[in-house]
């Protein structure tokens, strides 16, 4: 995570922006520790469709200041209510082509069940509360904004608007 990265780390937890590839090795990683018995990891991937229609890409963009505080938030949360030893939340930000990771979820526990349930709901905090927004490309159609958040309707945008 070097071409544009924007990173926080503190007590357990490191979460990120940035516009480079994810790595799943650097982020499991970071929340790698002796005490631990189980790492989850959780990869948010772009599909080639929506809803019937074929993605061509999607396009992330952030309030990167806040957006950072807020995965901090959920990460320290996350951590102190399953117990675990280590937290990591890396968001992929700029154009992110099929087949490849927007988001990087890593939680490491002493024991499986609690890993499963904070990943889980670390991924729906982040969808529900970070400052992230996604435009699907679509082939030949133009593209749609919407929230971070799967299944909720976007508005169109025509070549005109500009991103929110």
């Amino acid at each position: 995570m070097d071409q544009e990265s924007t990173e926080l780390q503190e007590n357990g937890c490191y979460v990120a922006l940035t516009t480079d590839h994810l790595d799943v090795q650097t982020v499991m990683d970071r929340v790698r520790s002796p005490e631990a018995g189980a790492i989850v990891i959780f990869a948010g991937t772009t599909r080639d469709n929506f809803a019937g229609k074929p993605v061509k890409e999607l396009q992330y963009s952030a309030y990167s200041k806040l957006a950072l505080r807020t995965m901090m938030a959920i990460a320290k949360a996350t951590l102190a209510k399953h117990s675990l030893k280590g937290v990591a939340i890396a968001h992929r930000l700029g154009v992110v082509p099929i087949g490849e990771e927007s988001i990087l979820i890593a939680v490491s526990a002493p024991h499986r069940q609690a890993a499963w349930r904070a990943g889980e709901e670390a991924l729906e905090d982040c969808k529900a509360r970070v400052e992230v927004w996604k435009r699907e490309e679509f082939e030949g159609e133009g593209g749609i904004w919407r929230a971070n958040r799967d299944g909720i309707s976007g508005q169109e945008i025509t070549e005109l608007e500009q991103a929110p």
